[in-house]
């Protein structure tokens, strides 16, 4: 089985990686093959003149086409996920997350922006067709310290993580993936 991981952050190290990097670690330790992306791996100048056919783009969707479900995390900027998120989920096709799970991470500078997930992500990847979006994960800067490349995550925010990790799991092993018509036929 696999699984891509999505990292949203313009920054590398980031918070928001660090719950993917905590993540990826789980996945595999439970047999799941571990795709890894970032934002980092696309060209900016095809992002910002929607080249909806870059090598990085074509590439990416690719993996994600081959995988069960998908792992996005993201900072929140001003109430909502980070920008650059929003214009690669753009250069997606429209149904690049039908039969896929997906699981939302979102990091913050506060509580006040732990809604951002539910209000702002959240109908983007539904308009994606995700299959299941899961309740996701949203941690404040307070509950992960980053010291270099390093990241300590709060017990509380690991547990939590965990547990939706557990649901991920149950869900891509519950998927019925429809085999391609030259395998069927």
């Amino acid at each position: 089985m696999r699984v891509i991981t999505l990292a949203g952050s313009p920054r590398f190290p980031s918070r928001s990686t660090s719950l993917l990097t905590y993540s990826q670690h789980i996945l595999e330790s439970h047999g799941i093959e571990v795709i890894p992306w970032n934002i980092q791996h696309f060209e900016p100048d095809d992002l910002i003149q929607a080249r909806f056919d870059a090598p990085a783009i074509s590439l990416f969707k690719e993996d994600l086409a081959s995988a069960s479900g998908i792992v996005i995390a993201t900072p929140v900027y001003k109430a909502s996920y980070s920008g650059v998120l929003k214009t690669v989920l753009d250069l997606l096709p429209e149904r690049a997350l039908e039969n896929k799970v997906v699981l939302p991470l979102a990091t913050a500078g506060s509580q006040a922006h732990m809604l951002a997930i539910d209000y702002a992500l959240k109908p983007v990847l539904s308009t994606l067709k995700a299959r299941d979006v899961l309740q996701g994960v949203f941690a404040d800067d307070s509950q992960i310290t980053q010291v270099g490349a390093q990241a300590r995550i709060d017990d509380m925010i690991t547990g939590r993580l965990n547990k939706e990790l557990d649901t991920f799991l149950q869900a891509i092993r519950r998927l019925k993936v429809p085999l391609p018509a030259a395998l069927t036929g």
